[in-house]
C-alpha cells in the first residue's frame, strides 16, 4: 500500500490552484467536443492548451509510459482508453475524457462524460446516475468516515439503478505523487477500512457499467472494455478532506450550484 500524505494548508493550496487549471481544460474543451472530431485531436488541443495556455505540465504523459496527455474512453471503453488519429466522435457516442494536470508540483485528476448528439435514453441515464453516484461517494467524505462509507454509498447508488459497479480499478490518494496512497474503493461496506482525516486528497472516480461488471483489457496494453460489450460511464474529481467535511478541489463552473 502506497503511504498516506496529510496535506498542509500551503499544499492545499497549490493544490487548489491544479485543480482550478485542470477545471478550465475542460471548459476549453466543452465548447470543441463533438461528432467528428478524432479523439487524437482532443489529445493535441489539451497538450498544448495545458502547456502554452497554462503553463502547466500533462501528468499522464510518459506516466507508466504511457504516451498521450489524456485518456479517451468510448462507449464500451470502461478507462485507460488510448487517443487515436482513426478514430472519430459520432452521433450517439458517450466519451470519457480523462486528464491530468501538474502545476508547482501537485497533481490534480478529473474526468467528464460527453454525449455526442442525440444519445439514446438508456445512455443518458446511465451517465447521469454514475455522475450521481460518484456524488453519493463525496458527499460521504468527512474527517472520522471510513473509505468503505464513500465505496457503499456509490455502490448503494448503482445497484438502485440497476448499474454493476467496475472492482478492478479505483480511486486513489494524490498529490505530488499522481499515484499515492490510500486506495479507493467504489464499493465496500460502511464503517469499514481506512478512517479519513483533514489533509488527505484523493480522487472518487466510479466506473459504472450497464451490463456485467466484468471487463478485459485490451491487447494494445490499456485499453479497459466492458466483457459483455454494453455501456460503461465514468466521471472524478479530486477531493481533499477539511476540517468539516470535503472540498472538491477540481470543480467546473458549472457545478457551483
Amino acid at each position: 500500500m502506497d503511504k498516506v500524505f496529510l496535506k498542509s494548508a500551503d499544499d492545499l493550496m497549490l493544490m487548489r490552484e491544479s485543480g482550478r487549471l485542470l477545471a478550465s481544460v475542460f471548459a476549453f474543451l466543452d465548447a470543441r467536443i463533438k461528432a467528428g472530431i478524432s479523439t487524437m485531436e482532443i489529445n493535441d488541443w489539451v497538450e498544448h492548451f495545458i502547456i502554452n495556455t497554462l503553463n502547466a505540465r500533462p501528468a499522464s504523459k510518459g506516466q507508466y509510459d504511457f504516451p498521450y496527455a489524456l485518456n479517451t474512453s468510448i462507449n464500451d471503453v470502461v478507462c485507460h482508453g488510448m487517443p487515436s488519429a482513426t478514430q472519430f466522435l459520432k452521433a450517439g457516442d458517450i466519451i470519457n475524457v480523462d486528464i491530468t494536470l501538474e502545476k508547482n508540483g501537485f497533481i490534480a485528476d478529473s474526468s467528464k462524460m460527453y454525449m455526442i448528439g442525440e444519445v439514446s435514453p438508456l445512455a443518458k441515464k446511465l451517465v447521469a446516475q454514475t455522475y450521481e453516484a460518484m456524488w453519493q461517494g463525496i458527499r460521504a467524505v468527512k474527517p472520522g468516515a471510513t473509505l468503505g462509507d464513500i465505496g457503499f454509498a456509490i455502490q448503494q447508488h448503482a445497484s438502485a439503478n440497476g448499474y454493476t459497479v467496475v472492482r478492478e480499478y479505483c480511486g486513489h490518494g494524490i498529490g505530488r505523487a499522481m499515484h499515492e496512497g490510500p486506495q479507493v474503493l467504489h464499493y465496500g461496506k460502511p464503517n469499514t477500512g481506512l478512517v479519513l482525516r483533514e489533509g488527505m486528497t484523493f480522487t472518487i472516480e466510479p466506473m459504472i457499467n450497464q451490463g456485467e461488471a466484468k471487463v478485459k483489457l485490451k491487447r494494445d496494453g490499456w485499453t479497459v472494455v466492458t466483457r459483455d460489450k454494453k455501456l460503461s460511464a465514468q466521471w472524478e474529481h479530486t477531493i481533499a478532506v477539511t476540517a468539516t467535511g470535503y472540498e472538491v478541489l477540481t470543480l467546473r463552473d458549472e457545478e457551483r450550484f
